[in-house]
This record gives C-alpha cells, sequence and structure tokens, in this order.
C-alpha cells in the first residue's frame, strides 16, 4: 500500500510538536519552522540526516525495527504513536496482510454470540459496550441502552460514537467535555486507519467527518493517535443529571478488532446514585413497554 503522505504527514507533525527544549538542545535563534529541525532529529536518532528526511518523505519501507525504535524516540512519541508508526512501517512493506485483523463486523451483519451477550448482561453497576475499532456499538447491556439513549434514538448517527460525536447536537449536551471527546474520537479513528488501512467502512466513516464536519476534519489533520484504555469522563445524561465515570477498556481475545469498555462510578458517589437511578428507570420502561406489547 502506498501510504507515503500519511507517513510524511505523521512525522512532520510530530516533530512539529517538540521544541529544542524537550529534546535537550539549545533553542538558538531564526528558526523558520516549529519544533525541531529534520537535522536536530537525525542526530537525536543517530542517523544521517539524508536518511532522515527520507523516511519523512513517506518512505518507511525497508525501515528496521531499530530505526523505527530510534526515530520513536527522537520525537518522543507515546505508546499509541509509536504502535502507529509501526502500523505505517508494515503497510508501507506490504507486511501488514500477513498482520491485518480481519474485516471490521458493522451493526447491520454481526451479532454477538450468546456468551459475550450474557457477559454484558451480567454487569448491572455501569453501562458495558462492546465497540469496533470504528466506534460503531456493536452490543450493549440494558443500562448502557438506557445510557446512551440519545444515540440511540438518532437514526444517521448508526449507533456509531463518532457520528454521535460530531454530527448529533445532542452530543454537546451528553459530553460536558466535549471538545475532549471529539479530540478522542479522532485520534481513536486515526490510530484504526494505521492499523487496518484496507478497511473501507473505515475510510467511509473518515470521509463523511470530514464532510460534515468542520471540527472533525480539523482534528483529522492533527494527525494525533490514542488508544481506548483507561480513564475517567464525565457526561450530563437528561434523565439523572451529571456523572463522573470511570472506564476500563478491554480487547476481545476472540473477536480480534474488538474491545468491550465498561463504565463505574466510585462507590458510595453522587455518580453511583445515578447510575442505579438510570437503572431502575430503564427498568420502569422495559416493564412498561412489556405491557404494552405483550409477547404472543
Amino acid at each position: 500500500m502506498d501510504n507515503r503522505e500519511e507517513v510524511r504527514e505523521f512525522l512532520t507533525s510530530r516533530r512539529a510538536k517538540i521544541t529544542p527544549e524537550q529534546a535537550g538542545l539549545p533553542a538558538g535563534s531564526r528558526r523558520r519552522v516549529p519544533g525541531l529541525r529534520r537535522s536536530e532529529v537525525a542526530a537525536l536518532a543517530d542517523m544521517s540526516v539524508e536518511y532522515y528526511a527520507k523516511l519523512e518523505r513517506g518512505n518507511l519501507a525497508g525501515a528496521s525495527p531499530a530505526v523505527l525504535e530510534a526515530v520513536a524516540r527522537a520525537l518522543q512519541l507515546d505508546d499509541a504513536e509509536r504502535a502507529h508508526l509501526l502500523h505505517l512501517a508494515q503497510a508501507a512493506d506490504g507486511s501488514d496482510a500477513l498482520t491485518r485483523p480481519r474485516r471490521r463486523p458493522t451493526t447491520r451483519q454481526w451479532t454477538p454470540h450468546r456468551s459475550l451477550q450474557w457477559t454484558l448482561d451480567a454487569i448491572t453497576a455501569g453501562p458495558a459496550v462492546v465497540c469496533n475499532g470504528r466506534l460503531d456499538i456493536l452490543a450493549a447491556n440494558p443500562l448502557a441502552r438506557a445510557f446512551y439513549a440519545d444515540l440511540f434514538a438518532g437514526a444517521d448517527n448508526q449507533r456509531n460514537l463518532a457520528r454521535f460525536n460530531f454530527l448529533d447536537p445532542a452530543s454537546r449536551r451528553f459530553y460536558p467535555d466535549w471538545e475532549l471527546f471529539g479530540d478522542m474520537a479522532v485520534a481513536i479513528l486515526r490510530r484504526e486507519a494505521g492499523r487496518d488501512p484496507h478497511d473501507k467502512d473505515l475510510h467511509d466513516l473518515i470521509g463523511e467527518l470530514s464532510t460534515r464536519s468542520e471540527e472533525s476534519r480539523t482534528r483529522w489533520g492533527a494527525h494525533d493517535v490514542r488508544r481506548h484504555g483507561t480513564g475517567t469522563k464525565r457526561f450530563h445524561h437528561p434523565a439523572v443529571g451529571d456523572l463522573t465515570l470511570a472506564y476500563e477498556s478491554l480487547d476481545l481475545a476472540a473477536e480480534p478488532g474488538l474491545h468491550m469498555t465498561v463504565y463505574t462510578a466510585e462507590p458510595g458517589s453522587p455518580s453511583e446514585e445515578g447510575l442505579r437511578l438510570l437503572a431502575s428507570l430503564a427498568a420502569t420502561e422495559s416493564a412498561d413497554r412489556g405491557a404494552r406489547h405483550p409477547a404472543t
């Protein structure tokens, strides 16, 4: 795969983010570029300027793991950025065909096997969802469906967290830290594009977001990458108000490319009480629906 433009823009953007002071170099004067010069990165990576310039022009094919690690160290890449650089190098070599995850399922063509849905349903203390790298919600427990009520109610969202974030006005009420959520969504999609550059559905989603949302388009140009792992997020649910929830994201060994994210509240906190109230409201609504539409 010819991914030279992606490589060039990624390395250039990372170089621009590192100041001489951060790299332990004298700042000097009359600097015409933001961040480090190519010659400075080459010196930090212990390679010739000509060779580093070749890499930054997008030619990663044949670069050894030691070379990639030297570049990552010089540019002070974090773990997600290091992995992204490796995936770009694999794509440049054509070796990604050997390590490429199988096609990511969409909500239209995949349903969870019974034991996975049982596992989700057994999680009653917090919302739990299964997503792919495109941020499609493929499966959820009842509390997650109540938690993401606005997302599930909007047909245009297609149960996709990135579409909800950038194309649904309800997301700005649901996410008090909307800018942060936007950064995270695009960085996750950027990482996935490097990991699986042949995913047509992913490219279609990125194209749709870039066309319909200036906020998404601007973030895509920043070339930031992120792995969704663990942390804390704030939400404002229309039924129960403000919630501060911790989350853990776990890869599913039986379903490569999919991950389960579980949200929980600090024990004894107002957010835990809010989740209990939301679960009660969801159960009441489900019972009402069952009474209106009894099984025959």
